[in-house]
C-alpha cells in the first residue's frame, strides 16, 4: 500500500512529520502515559518556569496568557464539554493546546482564519489565543500568517527529559533488534491512540515513517490491543466507543464485539498479533510492558514483512526473545 493510497485515517494520524516544531504534537501526545489529564500540567509547567525570573513586561505577558485562555467559549469545535470530564477540566486552557497542537506538518504556517477553522474555535478567541502565544516567543507572526517557533519544543522536551521508561527501555531495544534482526517498538496508550517512545529500525518495512511521537489508532495495532487489554472492560468499552473504527486494509478488524473479543483473549494468553490490519505486508507481535506493581504501562513490538515472516515464526521465534525484553525493561525501572 503506497503513501498516496493509504487509508486517510492513517495518514491523518500525521506520521510524515518532517517539521521540528511538528513534533511538539507527537511528544506532547505520549503525557497521558503519566496522567490522563496532564495536557494541562505539561503548560503549566513550562508556564511556571517561564515565570521563574519574570520582569514586569513578561509578567504581562503572562496576564494576557491567562485571560486569553480564559477567554473563548466552544462553538461546538474540537474541544466539546464532556459530561465524563471532571468538574476541574478547564476548557479554555485545553482550546490554548489545541491551537498549537493545530500546526503540524501539513500546515505549518496558517492564517487566523485557517486556525479558527481548524481548531473550530471563533475568529476572535483564535486572535487572543494566536497573539498571546506570539507574545511569550511560542510562535511569529508576520502579520498574517503564523508559525510556532523552536521554543514550543520545550513543551514536549519538558515532558521527555523526565520519561525513564524510554530511556530505560533504548538499550533493551537495541539488543532485541540485534537479536531477530527485525523492528522493535516501544508505544503508550493515549486515549484511543498508540503513541510511540522508541523506536529501533532494521530496515524500512512500511510505507510510513515511524519515529518516535507517531500515532496510530490502538484498536488495529499489536501495541494498541496490548495496552487495551491492561485495562478493565469497563474502560476498554469507553474507548472502543470513541474510536474512530475504521478499516485501514480489508483485513481490519472494525466490529466492536469482535474487537472485545480479541482483546479478552489477547489479556488472557499476554500477547497480541495483528496480521496486515493497519497496513498490507506488515506482520506485528507485541507484550506488555509492566511496572514493579504489575500495572500494564507500555507496550513492546516486533513487526515483520508478512511475505518473509509467518504468524507461525512470530510466535515460535520472536516471542520468548520479546518477553525477555519486557521483563528486563521491568527489572531496570526504578522503583
Amino acid at each position: 500500500m503506497s503513501s498516496r493510497d493509504a487509508h486517510p485515517r492513517v495518514v491523518g494520524y500525521g506520521v510524515r512529520r518532517t517539521n521540528a516544531y511538528a513534533k511538539l504534537a507527537q511528544i506532547m501526545g505520549a503525557v497521558s502515559w503519566r496522567c490522563q489529564a496532564a495536557w494541562g500540567f505539561v503548560f503549566a509547567g513550562v508556564v511556571v518556569r517561564w515565570v521563574a525570573g519574570t520582569t514586569s513586561r513578561s509578567m504581562a505577558a503572562l496576564e494576557r496568557l491567562s485571560g486569553a485562555l480564559w477567554a473563548g467559549r466552544s462553538r461546538g469545535g474540537v474541544i466539546q464539554e464532556d459530561s465524563e470530564r471532571h468538574d476541574a477540566f478547564v476548557q479554555s486552557l485545553a482550546r490554548g493546546l489545541e491551537v498549537i497542537r493545530a500546526f503540524g506538518a501539513e500546515r505549518p504556517e496558517m492564517t487566523l482564519s485557517e486556525v479558527a477553522k481548524v481548531t473550530g474555535m471563533s475568529r476572535a478567541s483564535a486572535r487572543r489565543f494566536l497573539l498571546t502565544l506570539v507574545e511569550l516567543d511560542y510562535a511569529r507572526t508576520d502579520g498574517r500568517a503564523f508559525a510556532l517557533t523552536p521554543r514550543v519544543l520545550e513543551l514536549g522536551y519538558a515532558y521527555l527529559s523526565g520519561l525513564t521508561l524510554a530511556e530505560v527501555a533504548q538499550p533493551h531495544i537495541e539488543d532485541l533488534v540485534a537479536r531477530v534482526h527485525e523492528s522493535s517498538s516501544v508505544a503508550v496508550l493515549d486515549r484511543t491512540d498508540i503513541v510511540y517512545v522508541v523506536r529501533v529500525p532494521t530496515k524500512r518495512i512500511m510505507t510510513v515513517n515511524i519515529s518516535v511521537g507517531t500515532r496510530f489508532p490502538a484498536y488495529a495495532t499489536s501495541m494498541g490491543r496490548v495496552l487495551l487489554a491492561g485495562l478493565g472492560p469497563t474502560e476498554v468499552d469507553r474507548l472502543l466507543a470513541r474510536s474512530d473504527i475504521a478499516a485501514l486494509t480489508p483485513l481490519t478488524v472494525t466490529d466492536p464485539d469482535q474487537l472485545r473479543r480479541i482483546i479478552d483473549e489477547v489479556r488472557a494468553r499476554g500477547y497480541a498479533i495483528t496480521d496486515q490490519e493497519l497496513e498490507g505486508g506488515l506482520r506485528s507481535l507485541a507484550v506488555p510492558i509492566r511496572d514493579r506493581q504489575g500495572k500494564v504501562i507500555a507496550a513492546i513490538n516486533v513487526s515483520a514483512q508478512a511475505p518473509r515472516v509467518s504468524i507461525f515464526q512470530l510466535e515460535q521465534e520472536f516471542l520468548s526473545p520479546l518477553l525477555d525484553a519486557a521483563a528486563r525493561i521491568r527489572a531496570d525501572l526504578p522503583k
